[in-house]
């Protein structure tokens, strides 16, 4: 099941908000959302409810174990039965069939005969997430920045909690126990439901109005094959900038929005990062959970920066290239995530220059290096991401139609190239898109009130959104 659906935005979230919002006992509201939550998950392929399960019961036993003993020995044993059992899942489900086909094909190139089968398994939609997400909680009360939960419908409800399931943001279970034991005294306010109601539409609008607009662009591109023009390789990549910003926008915000609605304060998760002055900065605004997840658990017990430069540059790669690794079961993610390691190395060492460029200069030539990056991310292959790269610097060989454009001095003929990617109608999404990138406030940083005309502006929103509801798009990150 997805947000922007039917069954969701007019049978399930009514029906839970009912619910969950009702003067039932606690106990029996935890349970009922827990249940609702597997059949949200389950909703796709409800075989893969049990892995969420069997994490949940695995995390649970092992983390009330952990805070019962003070003996390191026993500690660490279940730590270890957490992480190796969670990395299991994702190994297995996620990489088997990657790992065997890169093993197959290094073999066979050096003459060796290995009969390695890959199994065709199917990626449980969000198994990163919720992994990350109930593997944390163990690693936190071993640490003691977090207590075991004290029972397990409350942990239960914590790791299979609907709105950020399959997408994030990886919330730690110490920035939700105490909301959850505060459930028991307190009820939804009116003003903590119209914010909630305000995220969700925002979100909404981002991911229908904006990001699948403008996909038709960057599908064009990236699935096709043969010679990129330049106009062709700037239009569609941009669009898949664009795409894969208002996407995750709108989910992180959709999110939020249902959180409060259930009287959660999930942590920011989305900051404007294309705003960034530098690499670093973009990953303190995009996937902010992940970054933090990611520093916490491997960058900072690796070493950190708190070594010599060397040492920081070989912390960065291998924290980069995990990160790569995480998104998907392919090279070019693997690449990606070295391209973007590599780019924090470089920070580093400019960072000792003490050296700041001005924001006007600044702003545009991080979101030129993360532009350059989508590419590899998005590409199927690294054979297509080279076509790309080679149209986006002109090397295409062929006559550009970008350039006979600009050579008219003339927009007259502007809708030519457009058209090349998929319509001339298509332009404007893209060009809001970049505009409210680059110049609208964050989600959080709109102030926002109860008077009549942001409830008209909402109205409309999500009048227009269910207008445009019936073709199924699931978000990027659902992939991951």
């Amino acid at each position: 099941m997805i947000f922007p659906s039917y069954e969701f935005l007019l049978v399930f979230l009514p029906v839970v908000l009912c619910f969950w919002l009702s003067k039932l006992p606690l106990s029996l509201r935890l349970a009922m959302l827990t249940v609702a939550s597997y059949i949200f998950y389950g909703w796709h392929d409800w075989r893969f409810t049990g892995l969420i399960a069997a994490s949940t019961l695995v995390d649970y036993w092992c983390g009330r174990e952990i805070g019962a003993t003070g003996e390191h020995a026993r500690r660490r044993f279940f730590l270890l039965a957490s992480v190796v059992t969670n990395l299991a899942f994702l190994g297995f489900f996620k990489y088997y069939d990657f790992f065997a086909e890169s093993l197959h094909a290094s073999l066979s190139a050096l003459g060796v005969d290995a009969s390695l089968h890959t199994l065709g398994i199917v990626l449980p939609i969000g198994i990163s997430f919720y992994t990350f997400q109930s593997m944390s909680y163990t690693i936190d009360i071993y640490r003691s920045r977090a207590r075991p939960a004290p029972d397990f419908l409350h942990f239960a409800a914590y790791v299979s909690l609907f709105p950020q399931l399959v997408a994030g943001p990886i919330v730690r279970y110490e920035a939700m126990a105490d909301q959850l034991h505060e459930l028991e005294g307190r009820r939804v306010s009116s003003v903590e439901f119209s914010h909630g109601v305000w995220f969700f539409v925002l979100g909404l609008a981002k991911k229908m109005l904006i990001a699948d607009n403008v996909a038709p662009l960057a599908d064009r591109l990236f699935d096709g094959t043969g010679v990129v023009e330049t106009g062709f390789a700037w239009l569609g990549s941009l669009a898949y900038t664009v795409q894969l910003y208002f996407d995750f926008s709108g989910y992180s915000d959709m999110a939020v929005g249902l959180g409060l609605m259930l009287g959660f304060r999930f942590p920011v998760n989305f900051d404007s990062p294309y705003k960034s002055v530098n690499i670093s900065d973009f990953w303190n605004r995009w996937h902010i959970t992940l970054s933090h997840f990611l520093r916490d658990y491997l960058f900072i017990p690796l070493g950190g920066s708190r070594g010599t430069l060397a040492l920081t540059v070989r912390n960065l790669l291998i924290t980069m290239f995990l990160g790569g690794l995480w998104h998907g079961a392919q090279w070019t993610y693997v690449v990606w995530g070295l391209f973007h390691g590599a780019l924090l190395t470089g920070h580093a060492a400019f960072r000792t220059l003490a050296v700041t460029l001005p924001r006007l200069l600044a702003i545009p030539l991080t979101f030129f290096a993360v532009h350059l990056g989508w590419v590899l991310f998005r590409a199927p292959t690294f054979e297509r991401a080279g076509e790309i790269y080679r149209g986006l610097f002109g090397k295409s060989g062929t006559e550009d139609l970008f350039a006979r454009t600009l050579e008219s001095q003339t927009f007259g003929n502007l809708p030519a190239f457009v058209d090349v990617a998929g319509g001339p109608e298509l332009f404007p999404f893209l060009v809001l898109g970049l505009l409210i990138a680059f110049f609208a406030p964050n989600t959080h940083e709109i102030r926002r009130s109860l008077h009549p005309a942001w409830a008209v502006v909402l109205a409309l929103l999500t009048m227009t959104c269910v207008i445009l509801l019936g073709k199924e798009t699931p978000f990027i990150y659902f992939q991951f």
